[in-house]
């Protein structure tokens, strides 16, 4: 079965107070964006790659991916504003795959095993996201006080890769472009025309790196990797 992915790349993750795009951070002498890369590159089921960049860094991200010898990618493309608008440059670009996933370059943790569960997924009931339960008890605050208290057993955390249809998702994304919407993730676009959403359960250590702290636990998370 095989899919094309959408990473956007192009945020500049300003909460990392890195200085540059935390996309360059080197994680055991790997940049970030590589080692999530390295992931699609590697799997047998992925027919392409779309990176979604800022053009001021497009030298940059291209020389890294001579470097690293990533083969796949089929097409380098500029962002948007929103990262919507990034992801919907991006999927102006797929070549041939009925299934796209749209993958955050920052969460470097996910693994093939996964992605063919929601390709899997997706190719059954037209979109799937990868989710993990809540661990923490989660309040709605009005101002500075407890509006209410959510019932625990509901909520899950969505992560990344999302899978789609090819159709399903663009329709979702033309529609919200047309009527002027920004969604909080991708699965949100579908779920606004009706569509549904299957999930599949997640990896606590699929993680997107987003802050100074989150670099400590992704060395963890390669420490125990190495350990296995």
């Amino acid at each position: 079965m095989k899919y094309e992915v959408v990473i956007p790349a192009a945020g500049q993750g300003k909460r990392m107070r890195a200085g540059v795009n935390k996309q360059f951070i080197e994680l055991r002498h790997e940049p970030l964006i590589v080692r999530t890369l390295k992931v699609f590159d590697s799997d047998e089921w992925c027919d392409g790659i779309i990176v979604v960049i800022n053009e001021a860094e497009r030298t940059r991200f291209e020389q890294l991916f001579s470097r690293f010898h990533l083969n796949k990618i089929i097409a380098v493309v500029n962002g948007g504003k929103e990262r919507q608008h990034s992801v919907y440059n991006g999927l102006k670009a797929l070549k041939n795959s009925n299934i796209v996933l749209i993958h955050d370059g920052a969460r470097p943790f996910v693994t093939v095993e996964h992605i063919h569960e929601l390709v899997t997924a997706a190719n059954e009931y037209g979109a799937a996201v990868p989710a993990v339960r809540v661990k923490d008890t989660i309040k709605k605050v009005h101002g500075q006080f407890v509006k209410e208290t959510m019932e625990r057993s509901s909520l899950w955390a969505v992560q990344t890769p999302q899978a789609f249809h090819v159709s399903l998702i663009l329709q979702a994304h033309e529609q919200a472009k047309k009527e002027g919407y920004i969604g909080t993730d991708d699965a949100s676009l579908v779920e606004r025309i009706g569509g549904k959403v299957k999930i599949v359960e997640g990896d606590y250590r699929n993680i997107k790196l987003t802050t100074p702290d989150d670099l400590l636990f992704a060395e963890a998370i390669l420490s125990s990797r190495a350990s296995l």
